[in-house]
């Protein structure tokens, strides 16, 4: 069992983007890795970003947005609208592109 009280800013580590993922604006991605199975197969953790616009292919993620807002556009299939409190799940294999409006802040968890 972990039981992570609150996690400031300080607590995260930088996750550099690809410049290359990078559509408008100048997102920081940060995160911190909270669990991770003995076989690197199940990871757990904390994943936030600044406004901006970005792309990515996903892994199979439930996440729970704690914190901020953003707009993730699925290449041809839906379009979320997420704030605090709403759960997702991506595919592996998605290719998505997220507009963040406000600071997004999730706990996650992905199987490999």
């Amino acid at each position: 069992m972990v039981n992570i009280p609150g996690i400031a800013d300080a607590d995260l580590e930088p996750e550099p983007l690809d410049p290359a993922q990078i559509v408008s604006g100048e997102p920081v991605v940060m995160g911190k890795v909270l669990w991770e199975s003995p076989d690197g197969r199940q990871i757990r953790g904390i994943w936030q970003i600044t406004p901006g616009v970005v792309t990515d292919t996903e892994a199979n993620e439930l996440f729970v947005v704690v914190s901020g807002r953003a707009t993730i556009e699925i290449e041809g299939g839906s379009v979320l609208e997420v704030g605090p409190g709403d759960a997702c799940v991506l595919r592996e294999g998605d290719r998505t592109q997220w507009t963040v409006h406000e600071t997004l802040r999730k706990a996650y968890h992905i199987s490999l």
